[in-house]
């Protein structure tokens, strides 16, 4: 007896290899407290030094999320230099650096020269020498108050020290308080006329110097 129409063929995986293919997470809450312990260990391995960089605040791509602010990977060589920072210097004491990255923006680039501008005020730098300290280093008077301070006063992560918040902030008031400064449509008809005419406005002023060459002659 043949099969009619378009029947399915019953094909059932039920034989499945389970002890090599199939997969349990039932050490998931044990993990958990595997790392959560990890990163307390390398908090305190790591202090007084935070256990993250700090990060640039850049904006979101596209039209969609763009008016969101999210942290970058990295700085830009032209916010190290407004803000004095060698770019060999800068990885050394937790800053991190994007070569790719460029500025398309002066706003931009002033919110991140003052984020490095404050995070180097708060920088406490150790010497690696404590008998040959070299320039920039950390005198003997804040090592000491920063060593008092111990685990409760060091920053255990950059990004609690220095925040990036999206709290957008409203003008509210009546229309004629914010006046036009111009008109974007006119202004753009008129540039897109000036570039069709280009050409025959160049030919109607050269026969015209012509005709007044001409007439003097």
């Amino acid at each position: 007896m043949t099969l009619k129409h378009n029947q399915q063929l019953p094909n059932n995986h039920f034989r499945k290899d389970w002890q090599r293919r199939v997969r349990v997470h039932f050490d998931q809450p044990g993990k958990k407290k595997t790392r959560r312990n990890a990163r307390a260990e390398k908090a305190v391995k790591l202090a007084p030094r935070p256990v993250d960089k700090l990060r640039p605040v850049v904006r979101c791509p596209t039209v969609k999320y763009n008016r969101r602010v999210r942290a970058g990977r990295g700085f830009s060589f032209a916010e190290l230099k407004e803000a004095g920072i060698p770019r060999k210097l800068a990885p050394t004491i937790g800053i991190s650096v994007d070569p790719r990255r460029q500025n398309l923006s002066e706003e931009s680039l002033a919110a991140n020269v003052e984020r490095l501008k404050a995070y180097k005020a708060r920088l406490v730098l150790f010497p690696k020498k404590a008998k040959s300290p070299k320039s920039g280093d950390a005198s003997a008077e804040d090592m000491s108050k920063a060593k008092e301070a111990g685990h409760e006063g060091h920053v255990k992560a950059s990004k609690q020290a220095f925040p990036i918040s999206n709290k957008v902030v409203i003008e509210e008031g009546k229309v004629s308080d914010y006046p036009a400064t111009e008109n974007a449509y006119r202004k753009l008809r008129d540039a897109r006329s000036e570039a069709r005419l280009v050409g025959k406005r160049e030919k109607r002023a050269k026969t015209k110097d012509e005709e007044a060459a001409a007439s003097k002659k």
